[in-house]
């Protein structure tokens, strides 16, 4: 695995060298650059997983280099390190889809958590590629897959072999118009949370209606994550009518209402993806306040004329004064005035809300590590508001922002609890409640909940101050217990086992042995 840290300043390129904790993560390369220009170079030559990159430089500073990493090399992951806390910068690494945004002086540990997490990331998105490469080769077996990646590169304007558009009943013509069917989250939870059910469900929905009418075919589009796309190549002044049909048996047969768009008619294969192109961006101009359950979109034109973008980056100030202020209080201008920007538009398209809870996530990132807060890391944003639709595609734009609400109460209450006492207090309390509750199986997960830390956190800061981990620790307390215990002969050392919280006698005698070199009998022996 290879590293590129991208920085004009020479010691900064040191400092990120000597930090990270490169060999956890087997990254055995780590080159440097010091602009943009010679970055692009080098991503070219040496193709790095990994792209650690300054905002400010001379010649091609950060900005442009994310732009065209997005568009030439999407699948490394990049990590914003910069010494200007300006959300501008935050929010085009946002947009050009950078893993973080950390600050200079780097903090180790903020540095290595970073990391961990873009190579976690880069190993997880690399399996899925695996897979489908692997998927794709099998080719007799695995006949949807493949139909699907062949008709995503029709899209993406690849040139196949003739024999290729017959075998997958593809017509060869000069006009067409393509569609899409969104299959969000809130798609996949109405059928269990099976996500490869969900698309095969819906797909033989459409791919019936398209048989029927012999204009059409309907396919999993593998370069989006969450669409089936549609390509019509006959019957163009029925394709309004069979989407409100297919819209209309989806809901029907799946009680979810699918958003569907099309796209403008073209007249080549070639420009396919500029049809698909215009069915997405209807698809994003479409209001998630509508009342009613829109059969489909079809032109970005729907977009409400005055409509802004709303940014959570334009409230910085007021949120710097709220955190300084540490009252709920201080937010609720923020909350008001979103609320009344929306609810006096009535509109806000579903654009703008993936916007709004990808910024509220990096915010929520970015404020929980500027008070050291340990946290679990949140689901991606498209995740996280799928509960807030109903079956027929409805926003519930209040009931989201009062979560939003309860979630910076609680985060004002850590802070203010952190501000009371350091962590290693809380680690003696987590140990005083080990010591009380040893006698039953305490989970880890018990433990983050009631402290409101992560996992992780509890374990490493445990290990630091006792030298030992959290099980290792409660048996030692178990075995202090028993010894006391032992010192009594009326009780048996069955009775023993269970009063310390072991079930199995046999385990408990085993484990004893291991640790005090004497079988409990003896032991009570040489005590007596």
């Amino acid at each position: 695995m290879k590293v590129l840290i991208v920085d004009d300043e020479e010691h900064v390129r040191e400092g990120i060298k000597l930090l990270g904790d490169w060999d956890t993560h087997h990254i055995e390369s780590i080159i440097e650059a010091e602009n943009g220009e010679q970055a692009i170079a080098l991503i070219r030559e040496q193709k790095p997983q990994i792209v650690f990159t300054d905002m400010k430089m001379p010649n091609m500073g950060g900005i442009a280099l994310l732009e065209w990493m997005k568009e030439h090399t999407p699948h490394t992951k990049t990590i914003v390190v910069t010494g200007y806390d300006d959300y501008h910068y935050m929010r085009k690494a946002i947009h050009f889809g950078s893993t973080d945004y950390i600050l200079k002086p780097v903090d180790p540990s903020i540095l290595n958590d970073t990391l961990t997490r873009a190579v976690n990331e880069w190993h997880k998105e690399e399996n899925e590629r695996k897979q489908h490469n692997n998927s794709y080769q099998l080719i007799n077996e695995m006949k949807p897959m493949y139909r699907d990646r062949k008709l995503t590169q029709i899209i993406n304007n690849y040139v196949l072999q003739n024999a290729v558009y017959e075998e997958l009943g593809f017509h060869s013509n000069s006009e067409y118009e393509v569609a899409i069917i969104r299959v969000d989250e809130a798609t996949i939870q109405a059928f269990g949370g099976d996500r490869d059910l969900a698309y095969f469900s819906i797909l033989n929905v459409a791919n019936e209606l398209l048989v029927e009418k012999e204009n059409g075919v309907a396919f999993r589009y593998l370069s989006q994550k969450g669409e089936i796309v549609m390509i019509f190549w006959d019957h163009f002044s029925e394709i309004k009518q069979l989407l409100n049909k297919l819209h209309k048996e989806i809901f029907l047969a799946f009680n979810v209402c699918c958003p569907l768009a099309k796209g403008r008619h073209v007249e080549s294969v070639s420009v396919l993806l500029e049809s698909y192109q215009t069915a997405k961006d209807a698809l994003l101009a479409s209001n998630v306040l509508a009342d009613s359950c829109v059969e489909f979109y079809e032109s970005a034109g729907s977009l409400k004329r005055g409509s802004v973008l709303l940014n959570l980056m334009d409230y910085n100030t007021k949120i710097v004064e709220g955190m300084q202020i540490g009252k709920i209080d201080a937010f609720t201008t923020i909350f008001d005035e979103v609320k009344n920007a929306v609810k006096q538009a009535n509109y806000l398209s579903l654009k703008e809300l993936l916007h709004i809870e990808k910024e509220y996530q990096l915010l929520s990132e970015h404020w929980l590590k500027k008070y050291e807060i340990s946290y679990n890391a949140q689901s991606h944003y498209e995740k996280a508001l799928a509960a807030f639709f109903d079956v027929k595609g409805r926003f519930d734009f209040d009931r989201y922002m009062n979560r939003k609400q309860r979630e910076i109460v609680r985060f004002l209450n850590i802070v203010k609890r952190d501000k009371q006492k350091n962590n290693r207090d809380i680690i003696y309390e987590i140990e005083q409640f080990l010591q009380m509750n040893y006698d039953r199986d305490v989970k880890l997960q018990e433990i983050a909940e009631r402290f409101y830390l992560s996992r992780e956190y509890i374990s490493r800061k445990f290990k630091q101050e006792f030298q030992e981990n959290i099980s290792d620790y409660i048996v030692k307390v178990r075995m202090s217990k028993a010894k006391s215990l032992l010192k009594n002969e009326q009780l048996k050392i069955y009775e023993v086992a269970n009063m310390i919280g072991y079930q199995d006698d046999k385990y408990f005698r085993k484990v004893f042995k291991k640790l005090e070199g004497l079988t409990p009998n003896e032991y009570r022996q040489l005590s007596v």
